[in-house]
């Protein structure tokens, strides 16, 4: 199933015993999976080139962090401070495609650690290696002025940068503070996936009749009119509740000696209570804008205190009154504006009842 090198030198077979048992002295047959394996090093020989060319774009301060290669595909990790934008995905891709078109023959050389650092070879930190490395050397640097990359490596490898096909870089992501992940594919995988993308392109063109050239402009449109669409919904539904018949009219009341108003909005969601609260305020200059808003069977509650009622109630403290009472947790937010939510829409009615409970003390 895998191959493990342990205690230094000692090359350690891992396998599934299926039929019969394992005895020492027995005959064993080991076979290769020949496509998978020709997979793995073309996967193994890109990350080199991956590595060269995050160090060319990026600066010399890339040093590799972790990888994993296999025979679906890359992830490697390394060192840089913020996220690589998407100009510089498409120079490391560009350079590492470039290397492998020079189709030129892998190199191996041993030597001594030492001779090898001095040669220029990029040693791994935290890395141990024996008395003799293998130094890889793959591809001619674009600028013609010596090889590529130059690493010291002891796993399998492609025999021709060629060999490797295709590079693609697939994400870019944080893993940690100052590291990035990078997950790639390479031949007949990278294929497919471009392959897979192109398809979106021509379905997205032919679903809007127009060029695949001319598709993201017709989706960036769309969601302008999108935006538009939801603010002038959220702007009629605050009109409604502002203005709409019935309870919706009734203005404020006097509890406890403040004014109080306190309503249920129907269809107007926790993110729309704010804005509506804030024009209420515009006509309570002290006291306390209670609102529950129910939608999609949920209960939201937004409560500001105005003027001189800061002095004696607490928004947080009156929003939670009603959140409890619908079935919530509490709420959260400052003295005089505070917010929260509640699983049972239904009782809207008896989480204003609470509020103003609370409010009479």
């Amino acid at each position: 199933l895998d191959t493990q090198k342990q205690a230094g030198d000692l090359h350690v077979h891992v396998i599934e015993v299926t039929d019969g048992a394992l005895v020492a002295g027995a005959p064993v047959r080991l076979a290769l999976d020949a496509e998978r394996r020709t997979a793995t090093r073309a996967n193994h020989s890109a990350t080199h080139l991956l590595h060269a060319a995050l160090r060319n774009v990026l600066g010399p301060h890339v040093s590799q962090k972790g990888q994993m290669v296999d025979g679906e595909r890359i992830r490697f990790d390394f060192s840089h401070g913020q996220p690589v934008t998407l100009e510089e995905i498409d120079q490391i891709e560009a350079e590492v495609n470039a290397v492998i078109r020079q189709n030129l023959p892998a190199e191996t050389k041993n030597m001594a650690p030492e001779e090898a650092i001095e040669a220029g070879a990029m040693a791994l930190f935290g890395e141990k290696y024996g008395d003799v490395v293998r130094v890889l050397t793959l591809g001619r640097a674009l600028d013609g002025s010596g090889p590529y990359s130059v690493e010291l490596c002891g796993g399998t490898h492609v025999a021709r940068t060629g060999d490797i096909a295709l590079f693609k870089i697939v994400s870019e992501s944080g893993v940690a503070a100052g590291v990035r992940r990078i997950e790639a594919l390479t031949g007949e995988p990278a294929r497919r996936w471009l392959l897979d993308q192109a398809l979106v392109s021509r379905q997205l063109a032919e679903l809007f009749k127009t060029p695949v050239s001319e598709v993201l402009g017709r989706v960036e449109a769309l969601e302008a009119q999108r935006r538009k669409a939801e603010k002038e919904l959220a702007d009629a539904k605050r009109q409604l509740a502002m203005g709409g018949g019935g309870a919706a009219q009734a203005g404020p009341e006097e509890i406890a000696g403040v004014q109080v108003l306190a309503r249920v909005m129907d269809g107007v969601g926790g993110k729309d209570l704010r804005p509506i609260a804030e024009e209420f305020k515009k006509q309570i200059a002290d006291g306390i804008i209670a609102l529950v808003g129910v939608a999609d069977g949920k209960a939201a509650v937004t409560v500001a205190v105005t003027g001189a009622a800061k002095d004696r109630f607490n928004a947080a403290d009156l929003a939670k009154a009603a959140v409890i009472a619908m079935g919530g947790q509490g709420a959260g937010g400052r003295p005089d504006f505070a917010q929260g939510g509640a699983p049972d829409g239904a009782r809207a009615e008896e989480g204003l009842a609470a509020l103003k409970a609370a409010i009479t003390g």
